[in-house]
């Protein structure tokens, strides 16, 4: 049934890569290339750098910083340890930060010097106590991280690794906007391979070469990554996502799939460099986070000359639940283009009622997903996620339909997330930071449509009795306690906000004023 019956964890990849094809490069970024042998090598020697320091096992270990080949062998490193590994959002401000550490019980964090005086000021506010380690991407500068591997011998550790342990720890904000750890585990991840290699869409091609451009904290970012090297490829590493940086990386390593959200394709094409690019290495581009114009889509087709696939997930879910397939993309069908597509193989997904029945086509309800891939559980958060699984169902918050010939449809956010550039925002989150303003008293946060990002944060306040306030200083606020991609991009205020009998703010209705008065 597994494609490779000797990978069982995620610290199996570099062992069997290491023996059956170990001169092959396994990771390449601006520092240069890893193979599967090399990889192998130094990710036993962290694993008992980890070992040394006497963490126990199933510990989380934290990593800050940007896509690098440091942090691929930082996550099977810790996971030889029988550890798991937790990427920090390096957007988040310092307290923001110290929550998550706190609650993930981190006893150790992978740290790149360009966050050290950050790091530094988290540990500093962070409840929980937790050793850094120091390491740079780039390896020019000599750490702590390259000392503390290199006093390490390079034979595995031998750690034995249940199953269904927790292999990452990825967080995402709930909509009380407590930050939830999503415990993926090794056997999970298994079987998203698995759903992987029977999905016809998803086949690899000898030599194939993916390129990483969204960030490690985020699924999309990691999950994708594994599932690339997992099936032994070459993984093409930017540190984040720049437009200009993106087309010097094709030109370099002429990767033939990478996954991007439509505002970065949007970006990438309207890059003064685009026009003399080179694409030809593409086949696939993989897009997530909204669906895709057809005059984008047409654009992109003509200038990238490639195919492209849409798919819809979730953290929760280890990765893709739906696929819209290339075949799919019919360009003179404007509807099809706005759905998510339909399941992978042996993943299951319905659409419920309030009441848990299910609708009939072309009704509107709940999401629910039924996978082996599912996750775990959310960290030391048993009622959530009791409230998230249901009889072997994932209540995903999401509202969708399904249409006649089986395609699914997102139509609304039951969680009140917004996506901006491709990245969650939400709406509780901020509005408790804007509560904590003196001169606000109540306030809405809504996503209202944006050319650039599909979506901008628009925080409507209503100022507190005897004070007034300026968008300036409210977004300065809110700065200094939240990541900049979560800042409201417009400040409105209000006289009042409309509220349910029970005094609760109609933000459909809030959203509903601001598109009429736009259209006016």
């Amino acid at each position: 049934m597994w494609l490779y019956a000797d990978i069982k964890t995620l610290g199996d990849i570099p062992r069997h890569y290491a023996r059956t094809t170990p001169q092959q490069t396994a990771l390449v970024d601006g520092a240069g290339q890893v193979s599967y042998s090399r990889l192998d090598k130094l990710t036993n020697q962290i694993a008992r750098a980890v070992i040394g320091e006497a963490i126990p096992l199933k510990s989380h270990i934290g990593y800050l910083g940007k896509n690098s080949s440091r942090y691929f062998e930082a996550l099977f490193g810790v996971n030889k340890a029988g550890c798991a590994l937790a990427p920090l959002n390096w957007r988040l401000a310092a307290p923001e930060l110290a929550l998550v550490i706190a609650d993930a019980q981190c006893p150790l964090v992978f740290a790149d010097i360009e966050f050290e005086a950050n790091i530094k000021t988290v540990q500093a506010l962070c409840t929980h106590p937790f050793r850094i380690v120091l390491l740079d991407p780039t390896r020019q500068a000599s750490t702590e991280f390259d000392a503390w591997v290199a006093a390490q011998t390079s034979s595995d550790p031998h750690i034995e690794v249940e199953p269904w342990q927790t292999a990452l720890l990825i967080y995402t904000s709930g909509t009380t906007g407590k930050p939830k750890g999503v415990q993926l585990s090794h056997q999970g991840l298994s079987y998203m391979r698995l759903c992987e290699h029977l999905e016809p869409a998803l086949q690899w091609q000898e030599g194939d070469v993916m390129m990483l451009v969204m960030p490690n904290f985020h699924l999309v970012g990691s999950g994708l990554s594994v599932q690339c090297l997992y099936n032994g490829h070459t993984l093409s590493i930017l540190p984040m996502l720049d437009a200009g940086q993106l087309l010097k990386v094709i030109a370099r390593d002429r990767p033939n799939i990478c996954a991007l959200v439509p505002t970065a394709i949007q970006m990438l094409l309207d890059h003064p460099d685009a026009k003399n690019a080179d694409f030809s290495s593409l086949r696939l581009v993989m897009y997530a986070g909204s669906p895709i114009s057809s005059r984008l889509l047409q654009r992109a087709l003509v200038e990238m000359g490639c195919q492209f696939m849409q798919f819809y997930g979730a953290t929760e879910s280890s990765g893709a639940i739906t696929l819209l397939r290339p075949e799919q993309h019919v360009l003179d069908d404007e509807a099809k283009l706005k759905s998510c597509g339909t399941p992978l193989p042996l993943i299951d997904i319905k659409v419920v009622d309030s009441t848990g029945n299910e609708v009939p086509n072309g009704g509107v309800g709940e999401l629910l997903v039924r996978s082996p891939s599912l996750f775990t559980g959310y960290w030391n958060q048993p009622e959530a996620t009791a409230a998230a699984l249901k009889d072997g169902w994932y209540r995903t918050g999401d509202a969708g339909r399904k249409d006649e010939a089986g395609l699914f449809y997102l139509v609304d956010r039951v969680k009140d997330m917004i996506v901006s550039g491709g990245e969650n925002v939400y709406s509780a989150e901020v509005e408790q930071v804007l509560l904590k303003h003196p001169k606000v008293k109540l306030c809405a946060v809504i996503g209202l449509p944006d050319e650039k990002w599909g979506e901008k944060v628009v925080a409507v306040i209503v100022p507190a009795d005897g004070h007034t306030a300026t968008p300036e200083e409210i977004i300065a606020h809110c700065r200094t306690l939240i990541a900049g991609y979560k800042l409201p991009k417009m400040v409105a205020f209000a006289e009042s906000l409309p509220m349910t009998a029970t005094g609760k703010v109609l933000k459909r209705t809030v959203r509903e004023q601001f598109l009429s008065e736009s259209a006016a």
